[in-house]
């Protein structure tokens, strides 16, 4: 054959997926209705209950708790055991500060809010128009709380008993619920 017949393939701009990216994805970024068909207790992920677990036993008293960061290796080799589905030692590979901002960045990575945008607004406007003690408040705010989709609502209760103990050992954790609130405001409100 002479070289005028030979066709040259050229590369194509094809992007194939990333299989790494995809098999990384089981856990973090997945939406809460997905995570809590897995669910075994209280309809919370089971990730979410086994840092809060761990964060119970080792780090109510740790100071500065959710307020001082993790170490990014320990942090993203947590969320990768999580990705991929294996079982993750706390006690042995974790410290209080990476599983304190691991539990941060999950709740930064779902993709729609604890608090999602269309109850935000209600939310807003109940706090502008009402004291915040008042009865009306209070009601305003339980109606707008039960519209929350179910998984939201699991994860809002289990979280808020968990932070209200971190808040218990405000004089050593230095933690109040102000604090908490400050934390936690920018991963539940998107």
């Amino acid at each position: 054959k002479s070289l005028s017949s030979i066709q040259v393939r050229h590369p194509t701009n094809k992007v194939l997926p990333d299989l790494q990216f995809s098999r990384e994805r089981s856990t973090f970024g997945v939406p809460l209705e997905t995570l809590i068909q897995d669910a075994k207790q209280c309809g919370v992920p089971f990730l979410v209950t086994q840092m809060v677990e761990y964060l119970e036993v080792v780090g109510l008293e740790h100071v500065g708790i959710f307020r001082i960061s993790g170490s990014v290796n320990k942090i993203k080799e947590l969320k990768q055991k999580y990705n991929r589905g294996e079982k993750v030692d706390l006690i042995n590979d974790g410290d209080v500060d990476s599983v304190a901002s691991l539990l941060k960045l999950f709740l930064k990575e779902l993709p729609v809010a604890v608090f999602p945008d269309s109850i935000c607004s209600g939310l807003l406007k109940t706090f502008q128009e009402h004291k915040i003690h008042t009865k009306e408040c209070i009601e305003n705010l339980r109606r707008l709380l039960s519209c929350l989709p179910k998984a939201h609502q699991n994860l809002l209760q289990f979280l808020s008993a968990f932070l209200l103990k971190v808040a218990t050992y405000s004089a050593v954790n230095f933690m109040t619920l102000e604090n908490l609130a400050i934390v936690f405001g920018p991963a539940l409100f998107k």
